[in-house]
C-alpha cells in the first residue's frame, strides 16, 4: 500500500508579465505527526468538495481522528520479509488448509456458482479468505475512514492513500460505507479485506457477508486476467492475478500453495 496527495495547478494571468502572480491553489500538506492533521483535514475537505464529494462524506472526514495504531502498523510490517516456510508457519497455513477443505465441502454450491461465473476454483479464494481474516473471525476493529485519512495525510505513501480516501468518501456518499465502518489497520474491510478503490471497481454487495466477499474476490481475479482452467502456481498463467491481489511475493506464493492444497485435498500446507 502507498499514499498520496492531490496537486492543484496554479493559474497565471496576463499580469504575470508585470510580475504579479495569481495566488496558487495548494494541495493539503502531508505530515509525519498528529500535529498537522486537523489543518490537513480542513484543506483536504475543501479540495474534496471542489471535486464533487458530498456533505455526508465531508462531515464524516472531519470527524476522523489521527490513527496512531495505523501508523505504527504501517511502519512495522515485517512478516513479508520472512521465508516462505516461516511465513506459512506464522500465518497458520496448516489450519487454514484444514478449515478450507471443510468449507469447500460444506459450501460446495456457493463455490460451484462462483467458479461457473468467474472461472476461479475454490482453493485460492478460500486461501485468501483464511489468510486475510481467518474466515471472517478477524476483520479488524479500526475506524476505516480514520485509518485511510491518516495514511493519506502521512508523507510516507500519500498518493496511494489519497486515491483510497477519495474512493472511501464516494462510498460513504453512496451509503455503501459510513464514517463508523470498522476495518483493519490500513482501512481494509470485509471478509476478504477490500480497499475502497477495489470495492468501487469489483465489489458485489455487502462485503461483510462471506458470499459477497468471495464473489467480489473472484471478480477481482477475473478482471486481472484469471483464465478458467489454467494453473495458478508460480510460472503458470493465473499466478499474475494473485500477484495483483497482494504485492508481497511471499504472500503470493503462500496463497498459491494453500490454494492447491485445498483444491487437491492435501492434508497440510507443505512445499
Amino acid at each position: 500500500m502507498i499514499r498520496g496527495r492531490t496537486v492543484a495547478g496554479a493559474a497565471f494571468g496576463a499580469m504575470v508579465l508585470l510580475g504579479c502572480l495569481a495566488p496558487a491553489a495548494h494541495a493539503a500538506q502531508c505530515g509525519s505527526s498528529p500535529a498537522g492533521f486537523e489543518a490537513w483535514k480542513r484543506e483536504f475537505s475543501a479540495e474534496a468538495q471542489g471535486k464533487g464529494i458530498g456533505q455526508t462524506a465531508i462531515s464524516a472526514l472531519m470527524q476522523t481522528n489521527y490513527a496512531s495504531a495505523t501508523i505504527a502498523a504501517d511502519r512495522g510490517q515485517r512478516s513479508f520479509s520472512l521465508s516462505l516456510d516461516q511465513f506459512l508457519a506464522k500465518r497458520g497455513a496448516t489450519t487454514i488448509v484444514a478449515k478450507g477443505r471443510q468449507l469447500k465441502n460444506s459450501q460446495a454450491a456457493l463455490f460451484a456458482s462462483i467458479q461457473q461465473r468467474y472461472g476461479v476454483p475454490p482453493g485460492p479464494l478460500i486461501a485468501i479468505w483464511g489468510m486475510e481474516t481467518g474466515f471472517g473471525s478477524q476483520r479488524g476493529n479500526q475506524n476505516m475512514l480514520s485509518s485511510i485519512a491518516t495514511l493519506a495525510y502521512d508523507c510516507r505513501r500519500p498518493e496511494f492513500f489519497t486515491d483510497q480516501l477519495y474512493a472511501a468518501l464516494k462510498l460513504i456518499d453512496r451509503g455503501t460505507l459510513s464514517g463508523a465502518t470498522r476495518g483493519s489497520m490500513h482501512g481494509e474491510v470485509g471478509q476478504t479485506q477490500f480497499m475502497p478503490k477495489n470495492i468501487l471497481a469489483y465489489g458485489t454487495g455487502n462485503l461483510e457477508v462471506a458470499a459477497n466477499a468471495l464473489n467480489s474476490t473472484a471478480n477481482f481475479l477475473k478482471a486481472h486476467g484469471w483464465r478458467a482452467g489454467a494453473g495458478y502456481q508460480p510460472g503458470e498463467p493465473n499466478f499474475a492475478a494473485i500477484e495483483a491481489w497482494n504485492a508481497a511475493g511471499v504472500y503470493q506464493k503462500a496463497i498459491a500453495l494453500m490454494g492447491r492444497q485445498i483444491d487437491e485435498g492435501g492434508a497440510a500446507a507443505s512445499r
